[in-house]
């Protein structure tokens, strides 16, 4: 398939402004969503197959694992298929219309508008004073117990949120796009998918979520460290609220303390720039988990800082767009 790069700039470019605009459609499925459902479908049928050597766990241990790299390469090989078929289809039939569906593909990868949405919305049930709301909330956008959150504990739930998700649901999916186009942005799209629903550290998922989980940390790694740069960035042109410096310097010095190799990154920078301390212990499944703090209670951490983090990510996200779309003119220039 070719077509020229302006075509390729253009359908990003409004891909872009697009999610800006309308953010996530909930009135129509969205390819995430078909994307959840395929790999809940293939892991049931994976599972079904049964476990040879019952009787030992090495066994079973070892069937688990075969049976995650089975729904990795059968979920990626799908969605490569489909959205490659969609996309040359539409350049074959006419150019403007591959545009025109490029365009759509890229908007339905980002989720700029609908991180920002999302969050807001924990952040008007705290300023409303609705603290059981707000815990219903954003457990619908965090993987810890929230039951029983206070306010500040809310708060920092949708703020690590957002920062982690600066870099999984819109600088890594921008990347990804300028490089690959949308069959590349659907493929990195599956992985993050598929590490949100089997990549767990639990009983059910150490060794059949491991290899998407493993992916998803390499996928991660250059787009998350990108990140935390291009938030640093951000935290210069935001505004008195933030702190460069301090972003910098707690970048420098707790962007290792996360169980993930890629989650500290943005998350330091964020603790920095608002001058409040994130991470510490949380439960998940109902089990407590001890995790070191990123940051320094400069301040206690208060839902005002929900919609700063907010600023930070839309800041971040223009500075790529503009980033990206600079080096793909750079490219087409050298061609």
């Amino acid at each position: 398939m070719r077509y020229g790069m302006n075509g390729h700039m253009i359908a990003f470019f409004m891909g872009f402004l697009l999610d800006l605009a309308f953010g996530d459609p909930y009135c129509f499925p969205h390819p995430v969503r078909l994307i959840g459902k395929l790999i809940t479908g293939t892991e049931k049928k994976l599972r079904g197959m049964g476990i040879s050597r019952k009787g030992k766990k090495e066994g079973k241990n070892g069937k688990e694992l075969r049976q995650g790299i089975g729904l990795v390469l059968i979920v990626m090989a799908s969605v490569a298929a489909v959205s490659s078929f969609l996309l040359f289809t539409a350049y074959w039939l006419h150019p403007a219309l591959g545009v025109a569906v490029e365009c759509v593909m890229v908007y339905q990868i980002l989720a700029v508008k609908c991180l920002k949405v999302e969050s807001m919305k924990v952040y008007h049930c705290l300023k409303n004073g609705n603290l059981e709301q707000a815990r219903q909330t954003v457990s619908m956008i965090v993987g810890r117990d929230t039951e029983c959150l206070d306010e500040e504990g809310i708060a920092k739930a949708a703020i690590e949120t957002v920062a982690e998700n600066t870099s999984d649901g819109v600088v890594a999916p921008m990347l990804y796009l300028a490089v690959g186009g949308p069959v590349l942005g659907f493929l990195y799209k599956a992985v993050n998918t598929m590490d949100s629903m089997v990549g767990y550290k639990n009983n059910e998922y150490l060794y059949f979520g491991r290899a998407a989980a493993k992916l998803d940390d390499f996928v991660n790694f250059l787009p998350a460290r990108i990140s935390a740069c291009l938030m640093i960035a951000a935290s210069f042109l935001a505004g008195s609220h933030f702190s460069t410096r301090g972003a910098w310097t707690i970048y420098k010095r707790d962007r290792k303390k996360h169980a993930s190799p890629n989650s500290g990154q943005t998350e330091a920078v964020c603790a920095g720039a608002l001058s409040i301390r994130l991470a510490g212990d949380a439960s998940y499944f109902g089990k407590a988990v001890k995790k070191p703090y990123i940051g320094e209670a400069v301040r206690g951490v208060e839902y005002e800082d929900i919609k700063r983090v907010d600023d930070l990510m839309y800041i971040a996200a223009c500075l790529c767009e503009m980033l990206c779309l600079l080096v793909m003119w750079m490219i087409d220039i050298i061609k």
